[in-house]
């Protein structure tokens, strides 16, 4: 049987320390691997919805997502995802320390030498290094603010 595939999301949360926000998945797919806070689509709400619904369930912090920096796509029988991965800024100040929740069974903050360590699933460590090497206004932007539509930043048209 063919998987239907599903839109999900991802939040690429970096602390004032440069460390990457990680949680390490408790469902299928991937289970037991680490990965970006995230998680599907739900019927009526926009991506910019979901990536700060998704963080906030799996660590209990709020965000507010900036560019898209990745889409991805995985298929990991049985499932299917396009996942529109974002880059996002702590809502509060400062490292507050995640609290897993949801299908989360850990969440830390991890400086990015000590990726190696955690095992990761497929694409996420490519996915972080060009997230953080991302020079400030590129990705996909939101010029209107209406979390409907993404583009390329234009150096005629101010973000």
């Amino acid at each position: 049987m063919i998987p239907e595939p599903a839109i999900g999301v991802g939040a690429l949360v970096f602390d004032d320390r440069g460390r990457i926000l990680l949680i390490r998945r408790d469902q299928e797919p991937a289970v037991g691997l680490w990965s970006l806070p995230g998680g599907r689509l739900e019927p009526g709400e926009s991506l910019v919805q979901c990536c700060v619904r998704e963080v906030r369930e799996e660590t209990g912090l709020t965000v507010r997502p900036g560019p898209i920096v990745a889409v991805v796509e995985r298929r990991i029988d049985p499932f299917h995802y396009v996942i529109v991965d974002f880059l996002a800024t702590l809502a509060q100040p400062g490292s507050p320390p995640p609290v897993p929740a949801s299908d989360a069974s850990e969440a830390r903050w991890v400086a990015l030498p000590e990726l190696v360590r955690y095992p990761l699933a497929e694409g996420v460590e490519r996915v972080i290094r060009a997230a953080a090497g991302m020079p400030p206004g590129l990705g996909l932007v939101d010029p209107d603010g209406s979390g409907r539509d993404f583009l390329a930043p234009s150096p005629r048209i101010p973000p």
